[in-house]
């Protein structure tokens, strides 16, 4: 029997760990939570210093009861659950689910899922760190007042089903402030000239050069206002000769990125890959637990010695000495509440190379995973370098600028190359005092542009920068507000509904002290002192409880019920002729009759959010019957074919070429889910094969099947049954 015993949050590192710490040790999962504040209740005592009161999961009732054995019977348990206050505040309600002594446990935590990380985590334990847990603890208290609080109000005064958060409703804020700035926007005409020019030899190759000044006064960006000045410029240059005034070279030196923190990698995920925060996180949650990456939620740029070193050798043999800076690099992390004893997301080794761990990965995997190892590789190699040419030309009394850049070091570009920084824009030989052939003169008219509604990607920095949230929440907090129907995307740009606008609106007037941005950020610095031991949880909950009750019942008592308007179209009911107007469900925005209830009549939305998604019948037959085929919108906009025969209803998926795929059926297996003991099915998508539960929605359990690993088994698990009764109290 083994002596120790290792709970870690996720069953994907059981077999992992295992191997690396040999018969000695048991490793088991928590399946992440096991205790939480009930749903259905807020459980915070107020009248008793908010004491706050946890119940065991249902889920984890069969969980916790195998833990407790396994624990009885070992000599030590240790803790292992993340790294980060989430984590932290796990190892603790396992202590107390578990009833476990502080003299026989010990909290390990570790960046990377490799031997030598296991092994220094064990042999260097230490004690549970309660300014954390109190961190965490303050977090979920004071975003279950907020919400349990608020959400009652909304539902009385705008609609029933709407809730409120401390952090959602300041994205949803930011969204719609912007929003609002685009709406104020007066575009202001401006004006520019351009001239083309080549030198005075057969085949010369042209360059571009912009007008800067006149009589030594720079043109700035709106100098030249209409149309009217441009052509008077024009007039004026009408026989002006080009001459090179001066020719200036220098270097210019670009440094690499640093290594990713959560916030970078969910950017450059969504702008380089497509990929939403949600989806980002998934994937590297995996490349995480199988060892291939660090810690994914962080906001540290520190990085190991060990590795540090490691890929100075790597990049050394792999491009040659002069790829390496002559110091090494080092990042300091700008966030004030950064954790620093985390680490940057990096692989767990240089010598891991994408193309050498492909065979392992499925392609989203490896896509994300190929974009970290060349983040990070290239953050600890040299500049690249550039020679720059600024050539200014007199032409009368202005003067026109011409700019070149040539790469003439590649340097981190060998590795993490930027399409921008690879393009030379060279311009030919220059001296002073050479006349130059004017080919054309171009005024070019623009007008300034509202700033660009938020992607995902701005979205996750803006937060980072009002230091709202953590890396942990910035998927979770896109995701709820999209959700909860607050704001919807046209393409990848965050626009606000009108239920968004008005549930802002609501909570802007009444709660102006409480969902901004400025209080968000400093509840973070008030949860960093928590966790520096600095000030007590309560003190915090205490200063905002108070106030925020009283703004409550002001709301209450002066808020009058909200109405949400109904955006009207130009369409009409194809049943009854009346107006067709946008309305929100659950599943998004749709058309709907405003004659309704009287007419029922319902239709999708295209995606750009204001036009109809009618069926289309096409010439392609169903294979089964032979009836036409109508393609329709399915789940976000993805199409698929359905059998026009309403007694057969075959259906098609639609390939990235148009072409059509039946669905296969689900194959049955003798695979228990190890989460709710149903039967796990096998299905086949375009990322390879996977099993999902049977009991679907329900249960949500899904597990890739590797390609080098076929036969793969699963313990089986019988179904859990019953309800956790069992309450505690916080100590």
């Amino acid at each position: 029997m083994a002596k120790y015993l290792v709970i870690v949050e996720s069953p994907a590192k059981e077999k992992t760990i295992s191997k690396i710490l040999g018969n000695d040790f048991t490793v088991k999962s928590s399946f992440g939570h096991i205790r939480d504040l009930p749903k259905k209740k807020l459980s915070i005592d107020t009248e008793n210093n908010f004491e706050p009161t946890y119940v065991n999961m249902p889920k984890s009732k069969k969980i916790i009861s195998e833990l407790k054995s396994k624990a009885d019977s070992s000599q030590k348990v240790y803790l292992a659950t993340d790294l980060d206050r989430e984590g932290e505040a796990i190892a603790w309600h396992l202590k107390e689910a578990l009833k476990l002594n502080d003299s026989k446990i010990e909290r390990i935590t570790f960046s990377e899922i490799t031997p030598e990380a296991i092994k220094e985590a064990v042999a260097n334990p230490r004690r549970l760190n309660m300014g954390l847990v109190d961190s965490q603890q303050a977090r979920r208290i004071l975003d279950r007042i907020v919400g349990y609080k608020l959400s009652p109000l909304l539902w009385k005064k705008v609609k029933r089903g709407l809730s409120a958060g401390r952090v959602q409703s300041v994205a949803v804020m930011i969204i719609c402030n912007r929003e609002e700035e685009i709406k104020a926007f007066i575009p202001v005409e401006y004006w520019g000239i351009e001239a083309d020019l080549s030198k005075k030899q057969n085949n010369a190759v042209p360059f571009k050069a912009s007008i800067f000044s006149k009589n030594d006064i720079k043109f700035e960006k709106l100098s030249i206002k209409n149309k009217e000045e441009a052509d008077a410029i024009l007039k004026e240059l009408e026989n002006a000769s080009y001459i090179v005034k001066s020719v200036e070279s220098k270097q210019r030196k670009r440094s690499p990125f640093a290594p990713y923190t959560t916030s970078t990698m969910q950017q450059d995920s969504s702008r380089r890959l497509g990929f939403t925060a949600s989806r980002t996180m998934s994937i590297a949650q995996k490349l995480y637990e199988s060892g291939h990456i660090t810690y994914m939620r962080t906001d540290s740029l520190n990085i190991a010695a060990s590795c540090r070193a490691e890929t100075q050798k790597y990049i050394s043999s792999a491009y040659g000495d002069n790829c390496l800076p002559k110091n090494p690099r080092f990042y300091t992390t700008k966030s004030k509440g950064a954790q620093e004893a985390h680490e940057a997301i990096r692989p767990t080794s240089a010598y891991k190379t994408p193309s050498s761990i492909k065979s392992h990965l499925i392609p989203d995997e490896y896509k994300l995973y190929d974009l970290i190892w060349k983040r990070f590789v290239a953050s600890q190699m040299a500049d690249a370098v550039y020679n720059t040419i600024s050539a200014d030309i007199k032409a009368g009394d202005y003067i026109f600028r011409a700019n070149g850049s040539v790469l003439i070091f590649d340097g981190f570009l060998k590795v993490y190359n930027i399409d921008e920084d690879s393009q030379d824009m060279r311009l030919p030989p220059l001296s002073e005092g050479e006349q130059l052939n004017l080919l054309k003169l171009s005024p070019l008219q623009h007008w300034t542009e509202p700033p660009a509604r938020y992607n995902e990607a701005s979205l996750i920095k803006a937060l980072e920068e009002h230091e709202i949230g953590r890396p942990s929440t910035y998927a979770p907090i896109i995701k709820t507000i999209l959700d909860r129907l607050y704001v919807r995307l046209d393409g990848k740009k965050f626009i606000p509904t009108e239920l968004g606008i008005v549930v802002n609106d609501v909570l802007k007037k009444h709660f102006e002290n409480i969902i901004n941005v400025e209080f968000t950020a400093g509840i973070e610095e008030k949860f960093d002192s928590i966790a520096e031991n600095k000030i007590k949880w309560q003190s915090v909950i205490s200063d905002f409880y108070s106030p925020f009750i009283k703004k409550l019942e002001a709301a209450e008592k002066n808020l009058t019920h909200q109405k949400i308007k109904v955006q009207s179209t130009d369409i009409k009911c194809p049943n009854c002729g009346k107006e067709m107007v946008i309305r929100q469900s659950r599943s998004g925005q749709f058309l709907g009759c405003s004659g309704f209830p009287e007419c029922k009549t319902a239709m999708p939305l295209a995606k750009d959010g204001k036009s109809p998604l009618v069926d289309i019948e096409t010439d392609l037959k169903c294979d089964k019957c032979g009836s036409p085929l109508i393609k329709k919108a399915g789940y976000r906009g993805r199409s698929y074919l359905l059998c026009k025969n309403p007694d057969c209803k075959t259906k098609y998926t639609l390939d990235k070429n148009g072409n059509k795929t039946i669905k296969p059926e689900p194959e049955k297996t003798d695979i228990k889910c190890e989460k709710c003991g149903s039967m796990m099915l096998k299905r086949q998508s375009k990322r390879g094969e996977f099993l999902t539960c049977s009991a679907f929605p329900k249960c949500r359990n899904l597990i890739w099947i590797k390609q080098d690993k076929p036969d793969l088994k699963i313990k089986k698990t019988k179904k859990p049954t019953g309800k956790s009764k069992k309450t505690t109290k916080s100590k």
